[in-house]
C-alpha cells in the first residue's frame, strides 16, 4: 500500500481554509481523512467531512504546534493512516493561529507508517494579507514552511488589482522561498490534483479538470496540468535526483516509479515530489523494469516538461555508479 500524503492547511483566520477543504472534500469518488484542530470558531461542514471518512478526528485544546507531544495529531493520524480506510490523502486544518512552521515539522518528523509529507497549503486572503500577516519591513517566516500559497478570495478585490496582489504575493514569498508555488482563486477552489492522486482521476494524463459543483457562481475552471512519460530499462539516479532537485519551471508535484540497476539486481522506487521535498521509497514489488513519471503543475510547457523527465528517464547502460547511489539512498533515507 503507497504512503498516505499528509497535508497541512494553513492560514490567518478567515482567509478561507474551510472553503478550501470543503471545496477538496466534494471531490467525487475520493476518500479524505481530516483532522480538524478545534480551536476558534471552525465551521466544517460536517456532512461532507462524514461522507469521506467513517469517523474523522479531531484535536480540541488549541493550536496544533502548542500541545504537549503533537497534542494528539500522532494519534490521530496513526487511526486515519489504516490501509483499510483506503485514503488517498490526509488533510490537517489547523487554527489560523497556529504555526505553519512549527506544524510542517511536527508532520514531517511524525515517524508514523503509512504516511508521508504532501506538502503544506497555506490560504492567503487577498483583500487583508498586507494588513494583517505580511506587515512587516521582512516577509514572514511562514512563506518559508509553504509549498503551495493559495491567494484566495480574488474576487473581493477590483478586477484590474488581482494580477497585482498575486504578483506582489509571489515576490514577497520568494524571499523566503524561491521555489513555493502561488496559485491565484476565488472561493477556495484549486484542482485537487495538485495535493494528491483523486480516486476518481487516477492514472488520467493531460489537462486534469474537475468538476465544478458550485453552478451558482460563475467562476472560471480552474485546472492543473499533467504529463506523463513512460521508459524501460533502468534510469541513471544521478539524472533522477537532478530532475527532483530542480523540476521544470510550474511544476510542483512529480509521481511515479523507476528502476534502478544496482550490482546484481534491479530495485524499484516510488517517487514523490511536493514542492520542494522530495520523497523515495522501495516499490512494493521487486524486479521493476519499466519507468514512468507523471508532472503535475499550473500552466506547465508540456513540451519542454516530456523533453526533461524523458531525459531523466533514459535507460542507463550498466549497473549505477556508487556515488548516484549514495545521492539516492541519501533521500531513501530522509524519506523513511
Amino acid at each position: 500500500m503507497a504512503a498516505v500524503p499528509v497535508i497541512a492547511l494553513t492560514g490567518h483566520l478567515g482567509a478561507g481554509k474551510t472553503t478550501l477543504l470543503n471545496h477538496l472534500l466534494r471531490h467525487p469518488r475520493t476518500r479524505i481523512g481530516v483532522v480538524v484542530n478545534d480551536f476558534g470558531d471552525i465551521n466544517i461542514d460536517a456532512a461532507l467531512v462524514a461522507g469521506q471518512v467513517d469517523e474523522p478526528a479531531s484535536i480540541a485544546g488549541g493550536c496544533i504546534c502548542c500541545l504537549p507531544d503533537g497534542g494528539g495529531l500522532d494519534d490521530a493520524l496513526i487511526k486515519l493512516a489504516n490501509p483499510a480506510r483506503r485514503l488517498d490523502a490526509i488533510l490537517v486544518e489547523a487554527s489560523g493561529l497556529a504555526d505553519p512552521v512549527a506544524i510542517a515539522r511536527i508532520i514531517g518528523f511524525s515517524g508514523i507508517r503509512g504516511i508521508r509529507p504532501g506538502g503544506l497549503v497555506d490560504v492567503v486572503d487577498a483583500v487583508n494579507h498586507f494588513d494583517t500577516v505580511d506587515c512587516g519591513a521582512l516577509p514572514p517566516v511562514r512563506y518559508g514552511a509553504a509549498s503551495l500559497i493559495v491567494v484566495n478570495k480574488l474576487d473581493q478585490l477590483p478586477e484590474g488589482e488581482r494580477a497585482a496582489m498575486v504578483q506582489r504575493v509571489t515576490q514577497r514569498a520568494a524571499q523566503r522561498n524561491p521555489r513555493v508555488h502561488v496559485v491565484p482563486t476565488t472561493g477556495g477552489r484549486i484542482a485537487p490534483e495538485l495535493l494528491f492522486d483523486a480516486s476518481a482521476t487516477s492514472g488520467q494524463v493531460g489537462q486534469l479538470s474537475f468538476l465544478d459543483l458550485e453552478p451558482e457562481h460563475d467562476h472560471d475552471h480552474v485546472h492543473a496540468d499533467a504529463v506523463a512519460v513512460r521508459s524501460s530499462g533502468c534510469v541513471d539516479p544521478d539524472a533522477l535526483v537532478d530532475l527532483l532537485e530542480d523540476p521544470p519551471p510550474q511544476v510542483f508535484r512529480l509521481k511515479g516509479i523507476v528502476a534502478v540497476r544496482h550490482r546484481a539486481t534491479v530495485r524499484g522506487y516510488v517517487v514523490n515530489l511536493v514542492g520542494s521535498a522530495i520523497h523515495i521509497g522501495p516499490a512494493p514489488r521487486r524486479g521493476v523494469t519499466a519507468n514512468r513519471l507523471v508532472a503535475i503543475g499550473m500552466d506547465l510547457d508540456a513540451d519542454a516538461v516530456r523533453a526533461r523527465v524523458d531525459s531523466a528517464l533514459q535507460p542507463a547502460p550498466g549497473r549505477a555508479s556508487a556515488q548516484a547511489l549514495r545521492r539516492l539512498d541519501r533521500y531513501l533515507r530522509l524519506s523513511a
